[in-house]
């Protein structure tokens, strides 16, 4: 479909509501292992309630564009995902333990958030040989660090974990403090005392106006001319606030003011002690992790990458998605998708900067 406010055209989801699968193949495998770039761009014409809008890169070694659904492998998931409270740029690996073999899915424990604008955004992800990684939304950097250190779980799994067998004893006391058993409420503690009491210095203004009520029928409401009695009962003009009452300190019945009251105390409770039978906080023991491995070089036990897939589901209509980019040559990625994208997005941004300004004039 053409894009909306551009000559472009792009992959259009739309409809709401709707479950979205399709998929193309490389023009052949990609080679994470020395590193590499994905990238493309994602619009929500009509904005965004709910709905994803990333990309599974499918496993090369397991794609079958016939049988492709959401249980299909994949090997990276990348981009923007809103719904409710969740409003992220996904980035999941499906990494192989070179251990045992299991799979397991990293996820990046700090992604960043999604532009929920109707404006055409690029999303890039760059992954380097020395397993370090930016995510970049419109070509600026968001997101930068390790694979190591910034993934959940990580890719290395720790040495030592707890001992599932260890368990806390059941005299095991974890409280540090106490009530103090000793402490007695003292004897002129009155815990029945009010907050707050009447202010017996406060005295009423001199303009005040007893006999003037608060607010007062609107001498200038009308009765509506569908008004029918019969049906709506007799009616009644709103209530205004009192005029009489605009420039004086107030109307009808005057009450004493309250204050703190100086004998409040409230309920009274013990003072806290150390807990004499303190043992401190409880730890399971440590053991040897049985799953225990150091992969040095996580991008090999990813898995080839073979397809691009779209597989998602979303609540917004107008997706639109376009200048899907896979390739080793993080250099070439980022040379396109500054070509390909910079003039768009002007296009795009300004026509929609302007809707938004013409819908905010008729709105004052």
């Amino acid at each position: 479909k053409k894009a909306k406010d551009t000559d472009d055209y792009g992959l259009y989801l739309p409809k709401e509501a709707q479950h979205y699968g399709v998929s193309k193949a490389l023009s052949s495998p990609l080679d994470p292992s020395n590193g590499f770039a994905l990238q493309f761009e994602a619009r929500q014409e009509e904005g965004l309630e709910c709905g994803g809008a990333y990309l599974k890169y499918l496993n090369a070694d397991e794609y079958d564009a016939d049988s492709f659904d959401g249980d299909t492998p994949y090997t990276v998931m990348f981009g923007p995902d809103k719904c409710g409270g969740t409003n992220k740029v996904h980035v999941i690996f499906k990494h192989k333990s070179p251990l045992d073999g299991e799979v397991e899915e990293k996820h990046l424990k700090n992604p960043p958030r999604m532009p929920v604008d109707e404006k055409v955004h690029l999303y890039s992800l760059e992954v380097n040989e020395d397993n370090t990684y930016t995510v970049s939304i419109d070509g600026k950097e968001e997101r930068t660090g390790s694979l190591f250190e910034d993934f959940e779980p990580p890719f290395n799994p720790p040495k030592e974990i707890d001992d599932p067998d260890d368990k806390k004893p059941e005299d095991w006391v974890d409280e540090d403090k106490i009530p103090d058993p000793k402490a007695k409420k003292p004897a002129d503690w009155d815990e029945d005392a009010p907050a707050m009491i009447p202010d017996m210095d406060a005295v009423k203004p001199d303009d005040w106006l007893d006999d003037e009520p608060a607010q007062v029928e609107d001498e200038e409401a009308v009765i509506p001319e569908d008004w029918d009695v019969e049906e709506d009962g007799d009616w009644e003009a709103p209530m205004v606030p009192n005029p009489a009452c605009a420039e004086v300190s107030g109307c009808g019945e005057w009450t004493r003011p309250e204050k703190p009251n100086p004998e409040y105390k409230g309920k009274w409770y013990a003072p806290m002690i150390d807990n004499p039978k303190y043992k401190g906080e409880w730890k399971p023991k440590q053991i040897a992790n049985p799953k225990f491995y150091e992969d040095k070089t996580p991008l090999a036990n990813i898995g080839k990458i073979g397809a691009v897939g779209v597989e998602v589901w979303t609540m917004s209509k107008g997706l639109v998605l376009d200048n899907i980019v896979a390739d080793e040559d993080i250099a070439a990625v980022k040379a396109f998708g500054k070509d390909a994208f910079e003039a768009k997005a002007e296009a795009v941004n300004s026509a929609v900067e302007a809707r938004e300004q013409e819908a905010k004039a008729k709105a004052d």
